[in-house]
C-alpha cells in the first residue's frame, strides 16, 4: 500500500513538472503568441510573466510616477491597440540570448519587438523597445542637426 501511495505521488509530481514546463513559451513567436492571449483574457498575471526584468522595473517606475498599481500600466501599455482585432508576424530573427520579430500594428506598419532569453524563458523585452526610440530620436536629432547647420561656417 505504502508503495502505491508513494507512487502515485511521484507520477502527480512528475505530471505537474511536465505542465510546467509546457506552459513555457519555447520560442519567441510563441512568447507573442501567448502575449497576444493573456491580452484578449486580460490576464495581467500571465502578461507580467512574459515581460523581462528590466521592462517589469521599468513599468514599476511608471507606475510609481503616475501614483497607480503595476498591474494598470501592463494592462494599459500593450503591444497592441485593444480595438485589433488580428496580428501578423513576421521574421523572427535569433541571436544568442536576443531575438526579434516584426509585427504589424493596427495602422499596417512593421514594427519590431525584441525579445531577450531570462534563465531560459523567451520575454518580450519592452525595455529594448524604449532604447530604440531613444536612439532612433538621437539619430533624428543628429541628422536635423546636419540639415540645419549645413552651409554655416564657424
Amino acid at each position: 500500500m505504502r508503495f502505491y501511495k508513494k507512487f502515485i505521488i511521484l507520477l502527480a509530481a512528475a505530471v505537474l513538472f511536465a505542465c510546467a514546463d509546457a506552459e513555457k513559451p519555447s520560442s519567441p513567436l510563441e512568447t507573442l503568441k501567448a502575449y497576444t492571449t493573456a491580452i484578449k483574457k486580460k490576464d495581467t498575471t500571465a502578461m507580467k510573466l512574459l515581460l523581462s526584468d528590466a521592462s517589469i522595473k521599468m513599468a514599476e517606475q511608471e507606475a510609481k510616477a503616475q501614483n497607480v498599481t503595476l498591474d494598470e500600466i501592463v494592462k494599459r501599455e500593450t503591444l497592441f491597440r485593444e480595438n485589433q482585432s488580428t496580428v501578423e508576424f513576421r521574421n523572427e530573427k535569433i541571436d544568442g540570448d536576443r531575438a526579434t520579430i516584426e509585427m504589424k500594428d493596427s495602422v499596417d506598419t512593421w514594427n519590431t519587438v525584441p525579445f531577450v532569453r531570462e534563465e531560459g524563458v523567451w520575454k518580450i523585452d519592452k525595455q529594448g523597445i524604449a532604447n530604440q526610440m531613444m536612439l532612433d530620436f538621437e539619430r533624428e536629432n543628429k541628422r536635423l542637426d546636419a540639415i540645419i547647420n549645413q552651409g554655416k561656417q564657424p
